[in-house]
């Protein structure tokens, strides 16, 4: 069992780090950091103490004055490496540093001396240190107007905005998945390296990013329509798509009923991906669900009876709650990073038809339980 440490543990990598390694207890044990305890030695020194593996991660991405954002990371930096130095800590210390290195500006270099500081510490104290040069970072869940320009895309898609491209440069890019899968390895294999490069995953213009974008709002977020989606990479910019948009305000979504003297006909899901499609009957007063996914796009379809839709965001206490019928077919769709459940709340019995993108596989479920 390795104690992990996370300072910006808040942060958008943080947290997904943070969440990613809550779902493995056999593993590791989080110990908890707040930001103002760059500025509290005591709270620092006791915070080290208790680390295996400390990932720094806390930084200013942006300011508008450019000293003082250099400034306050190499500060952050320095007050990590005093207080490894001062504890006499053998930690395993992760270092986030950015392919802007390579450039000469003042993010870049701010990172650069903040990474050297700590080399500086592994190498007096033969310590194990790892400084990863990463490249653009997107998912679920980002700032916008402060992460990454398709998080700020994101969110003006889904809340009525117009984006446009100021420079159409071609980025570099991993997913915060792929990212935090890359930080346990390390954490798995103990990786001493000063410079540790970490390969983009895929390489976009960003032009053709929001072209890509564009499509997911007029199908998916007007229309309910799963796109296509031809690559790991687009799976990841429509989990990231579908984050921004608004959960309350936007379910459960109402399905258009065409009745005559037959009966009724509702169309579920218009899909231009494939995927598995699944029928349940729940009895009244039991609940399915209670679980989350990482990766996987799903819709439930409550189609006869009476039912209680539940989300959660996992790490939040609020829960937002839908209530559906047969009476009026509508869908919720799950978003990643969602604990879920349903529950039949009539007399009768509930009919829903789940549909997900992906079929299910026994050795890779992306299904962890967490009540709602």
């Amino acid at each position: 069992m390795k104690k992990v440490g996370i300072t910006g543990q808040a942060g958008f990598v943080g947290s997904h780090l943070y969440n990613t390694i809550g779902l493995f207890p056999d593993q590791y044990s989080r110990v908890q950091f707040q930001r103002e305890w760059f500025d509290d030695p005591e709270a620092m020194d006791d915070f080290v103490k208790q680390c295996d593996v400390i990932v720094h991660l806390a930084g200013v991405n942006r300011n508008p004055d450019p000293d003082a954002l250099f400034a306050a990371n190499v500060a952050l930096g320095d007050a990590l490496a005093e207080a490894l130095t001062r504890t006499g800590s053998s930690a395993h210390v992760i270092f986030s540093s950015s392919t802007q290195e390579e450039r000469d500006n003042h993010y870049g270099n701010s990172k650069k001396v903040a990474r050297q500081k700590l080399e500086s510490w592994a190498a007096a104290s033969e310590g194990v240190f790892t400084g990863m040069l990463i490249p653009n970072v997107f998912g679920p869940f980002g700032k916008p107007f402060y992460n990454s320009v398709i998080s700020t895309f994101c969110y003006q898609l889904t809340h009525g905005e117009t984006p446009r491209v100021d420079v159409d440069a071609t980025l570099n890019l991993i997913y915060v998945g792929e990212l935090v899968s890359e930080i346990l390895s390390v954490i798995n294999n103990r990786t001493h390296a000063p410079v540790y490069p970490v390969a983009a995953t895929s390489s976009s213009a960003v032009s053709a990013i929001l072209n890509t974008l564009n499509g997911f709002r007029d199908q998916y977020h007007n229309n309910g329509i799963i796109p296509v989606l031809n690559s790991i990479f687009e799976i990841n910019l429509f989990n990231t798509f579908r984050s921004f948009q608004d959960v309350e305000s936007k379910n459960p979504v109402k399905y258009i009923q065409h009745a005559d003297n037959r009966g009724a006909f509702t169309e579920l899901i218009r899909l231009n991906v494939g995927g598995q499609v699944s029928f349940s009957t729940t009895h009244p007063g039991i609940t399915r669900g209670n679980h989350f996914h990482t990766r996987k796009i799903e819709r439930f379809s409550v189609v006869k009876g009476e039912a209680l839709i539940q989300l959660r965001k996992i790490g939040t206490d609020e829960v937002f709650n839908f209530q559906l019928s047969g009476e009026n077919p509508a869908y919720v769709d799950m978003p990643v990073w969602y604990t879920h459940n349903i529950t039949n709340t009539g007399k009768d019995e509930l009919y829903t038809v789940f549909w997900i993108n992906e079929f299910f596989d026994p050795a890779d479920p992306d299904t962890f339980f967490e009540n709602v």
